[in-house]
Parts: structure tokens; sequence; C-alpha cells
């Protein structure tokens, strides 16, 4: 097909580069979709449009894709290049012309049956401004994502008006070569081919744009009519013994307190704003896994993003990476306590809805609450919320709450129209803006209270924070999730389908410099090593990652121990000191507990090998049978409380693949029947196997703290007091000693492995269990502990 001449187009290409900021998704699609710019590509577009074909070639010429105008010539003939659905309105009623699109698709489908190079046919998708509009607006709207093709005048103020927020969306190839061999007969494939492209279009605006913005006084006025807020009125007039009018008015101002008021020309300067706070605190944005939550959306699950929850920069990053990567922006479940001016008005057009902290007692908000979740998802809104409830102040994950999610299990077990699917998502950053606060949090001082001089004392420390991470994980259907659960009770499945986002969420984790660097820092016996220590330790580390990976999903970066290191150091966490020896790089106290958080975010990808490494290194010469047996005995604490994707019944196969990948490392060698340290490679082991003392130490407290047959509440307060006793006389410094929600996650995975019953201590199996444990822990440690 031509389109307009070559002079024509060098003259309106300038014009174009000047006015569209043209963005691809994804990123590289030539590494994300597999397309082989070596063979021979042609691009499928909705409409015949100069603008949309001149901002493509200028697309294609950044990502090392042959161009929209490029010759395309196969078996001594000359094919299109790019085919185009729909001619453009016409500028009054006369009749739009036919786009000759099925003889174009016969010439291939015929070049194709002649050839064995595969075509690819490359859907793009160009999106310019992407408002979906509102509930009950008939404006018109300027976007090219709506059901009709814009004529040449609408089509130049669209450029004009839209420019700078336009996106071209690539999708995966569709190889001609595999579709005639599946439909080699059909003579009608021609019309099949353009069936299929039209049906891709449609779900491609819809993932992009959403549905219809809620009109917030219509939505709220449905909610008041559902059946079970009804009922919820009338039963709260009857406890209360008040008219049911009052309780109306209660639950619409319990409405008013949750429902978002979501703006799209907020969330554009919203993207403005954020994209120049990122640049002020961050060296780069990190994005992977996005490419299968876009096919999601085009497919038309409901998404639900769960985030981790580190820092309150998370609410902005999410949505800042979904609307950058061409996704709807999220309805947002945030805090009551972030409800204040004048962030909370802002918030709440952008997406944020409002949770009080709890409201067991109080039937009617929950009755409002549950409702309005449920409207969301009947209505196709992707919706976000933090699994864990609040902000991790150890840097680990913490089990999830069960409220939102038995909610969302509902909602997917009542609706069946639209599949729901839980998307996890990893968030990590090389400096967390709060990790200062947290440490005091931990030892027991009170959580500060949100307020706009916060928010601005956070702006006053604006730098460079080096560099963030958002990890799409593997998307979770919940319609699969249930049909393989055992009972079909939504009681019973919460608490598995909790600690099964939790595991998904860390194995999507982002490894870095600093991550690296703390680990073995905070691992050794003053917090010092050398540089070439350091460097070879981190680089002993990458190894491991790259050679037993613990996640398709966990993302390794591709430099080398020295390369990460320099990168570490540039963000100024370390002390430094050089002499004639050389360089020796080292914590303070103060560095040595805020480091610990980030050693946390990635402390689950070496627990297995670190406790693996620790009983070899305490039991040289035991053989593989007997390490299987500690490992049983151990591993399933560890399991429970850093959400490890290794089951128990996976555990002898993993500790064959642990074990050939630490001695393929050069760490142990397996002589006279057992395992053994490599003797020049003490100091590696050591430096991995500590990696889990810290966790092993509580372990101690707690079991100790059992001898006394204490209840549990006292369990808790002597395992506090134990764990500072022991920190003042060794210099334990890991703020998680102090951290209350591990102890009670340690004590629940007690009682689920048969430690504890109704409570209290089974003095045999704790026996069992510190005979284990006791000989992993450092002899100084051992001897304060009952």
């Amino acid at each position: 097909m031509m389109f307009g001449s070559p002079f024509g187009r060098r003259l309106f290409r300038p014009l174009i580069a000047t006015l569209v900021n043209h963005k691809s998704l994804p990123a590289d699609p030539v590494a994300e979709l597999a397309i082989d710019p070596a063979r021979p590509v042609v691009y499928i577009l909705k409409t015949a449009s100069i603008s949309d074909l001149l901002t493509l070639e200028l697309s294609t010429e950044r990502l090392g894709l042959p161009g929209p105008f490029e010759p395309l010539r196969l078996n001594g003939n000359e094919l299109p290049r790019f085919i185009c659905l729909d001619k453009p309105d016409t500028l009054g009623d006369r009749p739009r012309s036919v786009t000759p699109y099925l003889e174009e698709f016969n010439q291939l489908l015929l070049t194709q049956r002649r050839q064995q190079t595969p075509i690819q046919l490359v859907p793009v998708t160009l999106f310019w401004g992407r408002a979906p509009g509102r509930e009950g607006d008939t404006s018109s709207s300027l976007s090219i994502v709506q059901s009709r093709s814009p004529n040449a005048l609408h089509k130049a103020l669209i450029v004009l008006l839209k420019g700078r927020e336009n996106r071209v969306r690539f999708s995966a190839p569709l190889l001609l070569s595999q579709l005639l061999e599946r439909s080699t007969a059909d003579p009608r494939l021609a019309h099949k081919l353009a069936r299929i492209a039209r049906i891709h279009f449609s779900r491609q605006r819809l993932a992009a744009t959403g549905p219809r913005l809620p009109n917030r006084e219509l939505l709220l006025k449905q909610l008041l009519q559902t059946p079970a807020l009804q009922q919820a009125i009338i039963d709260h007039s009857h406890e209360q013994q008040q008219s049911e009018e009052s309780s109306r008015r209660k639950a619409q101002d319990y409405m008013n307190e949750i429902a978002s008021n979501f703006s799209y020309p907020l969330i554009r300067f919203g993207d403005r704003l954020l994209g120049w706070l990122w640049h002020k605190l961050y060296r780069g944005l990190s994005v992977t896994g996005a490419e299968r939550v876009r096919q999601l959306a085009q497919e038309g699950h409901e998404l639900v993003y769960l985030p981790c929850h580190r820092s309150h920069m998370d609410y902005l990053l999410l949505s800042y990476v979904i609307y950058h990567q061409g996704m709807v922006p999220p309805h947002i479940a945030a805090g009551i306590n972030l409800n204040f001016f004048p962030a909370g008005p802002l918030f709440r057009r952008g997406g944020a809805f409002f949770i009080r902290r709890t409201f067991k007692d109080n039937k009617l908000y929950a009755t409002v609450f549950r409702e309005y979740l449920k409207l969301l998802f009947r209505r196709g809104y992707a919706v976000e919320y933090f699994a864990e409830g609040g902000r991790s102040r150890s840097g680990r994950l913490l089990p999830a709450k069960p409220g939102m999610l038995s909610m969302t299990l509902g909602a997917a077990m009542e609706n069946g129209d639209r599949p729901i699917t839980l998307i996890p998502v990893y968030l990590g950053y090389e400096h967390v803006v709060e990790v200062s606060t947290y440490h005091k949090e931990l030892q027991g001082s009170g959580k500060q209270q949100e307020s706009v001089w916060q928010v601005l004392g956070i702006l006053h420390k604006l730098r460079n924070f080096g560099r963030g991470f958002v990890n799409f994980g593997e998307p979770l259907p919940l319609a699969e999730w249930l049909a393989r659960q055992a009972t079909g009770h939504a009681r019973d499945l919460v608490s598995p389908l909790a600690r099964e986002v939790m595991t998904r969420i860390n194995a999507a984790a982002a490894v870095n410099g600093l991550t690296l660097s703390a680990t073995a820092l905070l691992a050794s016996d003053r917090q010092a090593l050398t540089r070439r220590q350091l460097q070879r330790q981190v680089q002993l580390y990458l190894d491991y990652l790259r050679s037993c990976r613990y996640s398709d999903d966990v993302v390794i970066p591709e430099q080398d121990g020295e390369q990460l290191l320099e990168q570490a150091l540039e963000l100024d966490k370390f002390k430094r000191e050089s002499n004639r020896l050389g360089e020796i790089i080292h914590l303070d106290r103060r560095q040595s507990v805020l480091l610990s958080y980030y050693r946390n975010n990635i402390l689950h990808l070496f627990a297995l090998p670190a406790l693996l490494s620790t009983l070899i290194e305490r039991h040289e010469g035991m053989v593989t049978t007997e390490l299987l047996r500690r490992l049983q005995r151990l591993y399933p604490l560890l399991r429970a409380e850093l959400f490890l994707n290794v089951t128990p019944s996976q555990l002898p196969a993993q500790l064959e693949l642990q074990l050939k990948t630490l001695e393929g490392l050069g760490l142990v060698e397996f002589r006279q029947a057992g395992w053994w340290v490599v003797p020049r490679q003490q100091m590696q082991l050591l430096l991995l196997a500590r990696i889990i003392r810290p966790s092993l130490q509580r372990y101690g407290v707690v079991v100790s703290c059992l001898a006394s047959d204490a209840g549990a509440q006292q369990l808790e307060d002597d395992s506090r007091l134990l764990a500072e006793h022991l920190a003042m006389l060794h210099g334990m410094q890991a703020p998680e000693l102090f951290d209350k929600t591990l102890f009670r996650m340690l004590t629940d995975a007690l009682e689920e492995e048969g430690y504890l019953c109704q409570g209290l201590p089974r003095q045999k199996e704790l026996a069992q269990l510190r005979d284990v444990l006791y000989p992993l822990l450092p002899s100084a440690v051992r001897r304060d502990l009952r």
C-alpha cells in the first residue's frame, strides 16, 4: 500500500517529531516480545493515518526495527510493510472508501505459502491520550482511543493537543506460517485475520483506558441501593435504637469518607510532577514483568495489584509505573491516616479510597466498605492495596492482613463474569526515605503521625537515592487457584491465599549492589572488610544467585561484583579508610542498624544456602541424610517467617541442588562420606552462613523462654527482654530482634509444627529442636540461654 509521496512524508516528519513525544511499550519490544528484525515484519494498524505512521517510523528507528515505509521484497514481489484496517472519517457525510486490507492479507498469505521464512504480523496501537471519560458525560473526546476513526481535521487537533501523551504499543508478533499450519484450507483466512486484529485493538483500548470513570454521586446512590447495605442500615437502626434515616445518613458519611474521586487531569499533572520527583530522587527506575500484566488486562482480567509496603513512596511509584506502562492507574486502598489536608483530597482524586485500620465492631462501616469494593470489581476498575496493611519496619515482608484478601476472595467466588487476577508486586529501593525512623519504632518509640509537616520534611531531604525497582511477580488467577483447593469455604482459604501472595512477592525480589554489600558487611565479625574481600563476597553472592536461581522472577543485575560495589559506594552509606595496606570498608553502629533493613529485603534469597552452610561449618563431615534431617527440623520456621518458595516435600531435591551449587562454587567438598568446608574458602563460606545468624539467635531466644512454660503474652515479654539483654552483652544490632510481629510469626510457626499446643510448650518436642538449634549459635550466646 502506498501512503502519500516521499516528499509529503519528509515535509510532515519534522512537524510530527516536534509535536509528538512518543514512548514505546514495551520499552524493548525486540527482547520482550521476541520480534526478530532479521525476519520480515509487517505492522497492523487500526486506522490509516499519516501522523500514526510517521510516529511509528520515529519509534522503530530508535528500537532498531524496520520502518513502516521501508520496502519489503519477498520472492521478487514488493509487499506492504503495513496494513491499516480502516480509513479516516470523511469531512462530510460522504461514505468512507474501503481500505483494501483483505487483498493485502491475501497477498501476504500467498507469499508465506511459497517460502519458509515466517512473516511476522506485529499489531501496533497508538494512543493519543488515554482519558476514558466519565459516566454520564456525553461530550466528545479528543482521544483516538474511541470507537470511530477521526477525520483529518480532528486528527490534527488531537496531535496538537495530545501529542505529548503519545504511546506506541507493540504487541507480540503473529507468525503467518503457524496460522497457515492451523488453517491451511480456510478460504476466508484473510477475513479471520482482520477479525482477530479488530478484537485485538478493541481489547487494547480497554486495557489502556479502562471503563469510564465513575460519577461519584451516582455511584454512591447506587451503592446505597444495594440489598446488603439496605439490610445493614436496618440492622444498625435496630441495634442503635435510632431511625433508619439516621442510620442511612451514617452510611452516607461512611461512603463519603471512603470513596475516591478519580480525576484524569490530576493523573496527567501527577505524571509530570512525579517524573521530576523520580529524577531528583533516583538515578533510574527498573521495571520488569509488566508485559504479562498488560496481556492480562487486554484479555479482560480484573487486576488487583498487591505490592509489598516499604515506604510512603510506594503509592506514588506504583501508580506512576502502571500509567507509564500503558495500563489503567488503579483505585488504591489507603490508610485513613493519610487523609489529612492537603494530601488527602489530592490522593482521593488520584484514585485513593480510604480505609480505617480496624472496623471489627462496626458492621455498618464494614458493609459499606465491602459493597464499595465489590462495586469497583463489578465495574472493572483495577484495584491496589497493601496486603501487609502497614509499612515493614524491618525490611522483611510482614504477614498479610486477612480483611481485604477475604473481601477479594468473596468477590471472586460470587462473580464469575470477569476473572479476578492478583498481581504480586515487589517494590525495592536503594534508599528508603523513612528508614531512619523504623529502628526507633521497633525499639518502642511511638509511630510518627503523618502530617503536612512530615511531607515537607521529606521533600527537604530530596537527593539522589540510587535506583528504584518495580517487579511484577507471577500473576495469581483466583478462579484457577480456587479450583485447586481442597475446600470451598472462604474462611479456610484466606490464610493459604495470603501465604501464596507473599511468597510470590518475595519470588520477584530485585538484587542490587547495596543489598549485596550490606549483606556481606553485616555478616562479618566487626562489620568491616577490605575492599578486595567485599568485592569477592559480592561476586560470590552473584555467582550463587545465577547458578541456583531462587525463581525466574528474581531480578539479578548483569554487572560484576566490582561494578556493583562501586555503585553501592556512590550512595555514601559506608565508612571508608585507606592505608598502605589497602582500603577498608566498614560500618559504624548506626549504619549497621540501618543497613540491616536493606539486607532483609533479600534475606530470603540466601536463607536456605546460609542455613546449609551453617550446618556444614559447625558439623564438618556430616553425611547428607543427617543434613537433611536437621534441615527438616529448622527449615519450616524459616519458611514461615520469610515466605520461602520451597515446600517441605521439595527439600530433599533442593538439598541436592544446593550442595551441588556450593560445591561448584568451591565452598564445600565431599570426602570421607561427608561434607567438609574447603579451607581456602572458609571465610567466604562463613560470610554466607552468617547471613541467617540473626534468625537463628531469635529462635534460640524464644525456645529458651519456652522452657519456663510461659503463656503467649509472658513469652512475648520475656523474649523481648532476653533479646535486649543479649544485644547489650554481645553487640547484636539486628533490629528484627525487637520486632513483635516476627516473634508472633515464630510462635505461630512453632504451634503449626507441633512445638506448642494451645499456646503451651511441648517440652519433649522443644528439646529435639533445641538439640539441632543450639549448636549453630555462637558459644557466647549459647551460654546465656537457659
